[in-house]
């Protein structure tokens, strides 16, 4: 399918305008005829005794803008807002967001969308809820420990709001199933932290202009947080540029890190999360000015906030750039994993990068320690990881400095053959999941170090394999 420009079609707007009017006449049947169900086991007793007030006296309101009494009430804050008011209240009860990833960025933007009354909301995500979610994923409870993110936060929105819809997809974001998720949408909230997963996520949203007929792309709002700081923009809204737009290269694997790798203060994704759900807000109400061509930085330490302008839409972006062949078809076969040289699954990268004769399992290590075999441990992780748990005896030499302390590997291996009193004690490395070790095993190879092994798994698989009382971090 070739990419062309879209030409104004008298016949197709006026049929377009139509079906909107049946829509809203539709929508005000049922939101009466719902109002009615509701008003039936509505109790009369005052506000002060946690209910609603009575409704007999405001049919009258219900009928002038379409939102009944209950919505009234509960809404009644954002009513109070003149330049909300009614108006902003209505579009975003008829409106519909879909956050894709329900951890630190969509806990608390899900919370404030079920709060504020986003009519309709889809959750996508296929994770578990773990313990080390909890001090930041705050729309969990350990209740749901081992069970799904997308059941749990379900459940957290309905118990705020039991009057909108909460759609669930409990399964990973792909190709194969994007297109039909996002078209059911007005707006989609970007709260996972993958980069083959963030090109997706914007592709799919540019590409269902064509595939749809729409006559522009979804609106992307885009939030990223790591360790103290984080980012907000929206993408595709207005003329203003898509991801691919500001990033047509990904970065570099080795510069891609996430939370579960390099740590992040709890608030910090609490932060950018209900920011994404204030410019979700602003977009489905039509009120205010949402952050399009420009980028909102949170620089948690020193509380500084700082909104940068950003380059408008590429004319050579190849998703939504003038000549963009960036079609449906297109979409569905693009391989993400391959043009980010990243993987699209959320668990850590396993890799193997020496010949087996070069590694050790934890359990064949233990069985050496416990057998006296003489052997020095070197322990390659940076300081502060060395600081939260370690194997007995071994030697803290980050990877990022190993080059320049070889010296002190010699020093410690000399130091143990003569302790034991034998020539050629061994080497190992270990680190918190088996890929660094594995670098510096080849470090150590090219520097003389040719019988260097590494641990496979390290510490991740030592708790495991062989103590499970060994903390996991």
């Amino acid at each position: 399918m070739e990419s062309h420009k879209e030409e104004p079609n008298t016949n197709l707007l006026e049929k377009i305008d139509a079906l909107k009017a049946q829509k809203s006449d539709i929508e005000a049947r049922i939101s009466a005829l719902e109002s009615q169900l509701r008003d039936s086991s509505i109790s009369k007793q005052s506000p002060c005794n946690g209910s609603f007030p009575s409704i007999s006296t405001v049919d009258s309101n219900r009928n002038r803008h379409g939102l009944p009494s209950d919505a009234i009430y509960r809404y009644s804050r954002h009513l109070l807002l003149p330049s909300f008011g009614v108006q902003g209240q209505s579009n975003l009860l008829k409106s519909s967001v879909l956050v894709v990833g329900a951890g630190g960025l969509g806990s608390p933007a899900l919370l404030y969308l079920a709060a504020c009354g986003v009519g309709r909301i889809g959750i996508v995500d296929h994770d578990v809820v773990e313990l080390n979610n909890m001090h930041r994923q705050v729309i969990h409870t350990e209740a749901y420990i081992g069970k799904s993110k997308v059941e749990s936060a379900a459940a957290a929105c309905r118990s705020i709001n039991s009057t909108i819809n909460i759609v669930e997809y409990r399964e990973a974001l792909r190709t194969s199933n994007a297109l039909e998720i996002f078209s059911k949408y007005d707006l989609i909230i970007d709260a996972t932290d993958n980069v083959p997963i963030r090109y997706l996520i914007n592709d799919c949203c540019v590409v269902l202009k064509k595939v749809m007929g729409f006559f522009k792309a979804l609106p992307l709002v885009s939030g990223a947080a790591l360790g103290f700081e984080g980012q907000l923009t929206i993408y595709n809204y207005k003329g203003g540029p898509c991801y691919r737009c500001l990033f047509p290269a990904p970065p570099p694997m080795t510069a891609c890190q996430r939370c579960s790798d390099s740590g992040v203060l709890g608030v910090v994704p609490g932060v950018i999360g209900t920011l994404q759900a204030l410019e979700a807000i602003k977009i489905a109400s039509n009120v205010g000015e949402p952050l399009s061509g420009r980028m909102l930085i949170f620089d948690a330490l020193s509380g500084r906030i700082r909104v940068v302008k950003i380059r408008g839409q590429s004319p050579q972006c190849e998703a939504c750039g003038e000549k963009s062949a960036f079609t449906p078809e297109h979409f569905r076969e693009y391989d993400y994993e391959k043009f980010t040289q990243s993987s699209l699954s959320t668990a850590p990268p396993k890799l193997n990068l020496v010949p087996a004769d070069s590694r050790i399992s934890c359990k064949e290590y233990n069985e050496k320690v416990v057998n006296g075999e003489a052997h020095i441990l070197v322990d390659v992780r940076p300081a502060h990881h060395f600081d939260i748990i370690s194997l007995p005896n071994s030697l803290n030499l980050p990877l990022s400095s190993l080059e320049s302390r070889l010296p002190e590997i010699s020093a410690a291996l000399k130091e143990e053959e003569t302790r034991r009193g034998i020539s050629g004690a061994h080497l190992y490395t270990v680190c918190r999941r088996g890929n660094d070790s594995q670098r510096a095993v080849q470090l150590l190879h090219n520097h003389g170090f040719t019988t260097a092994k590494d641990i496979v798994g390290g510490l991740t698989a030592w708790q495991k394999e062989v103590d499970p009382n060994f903390p996991a971090y």
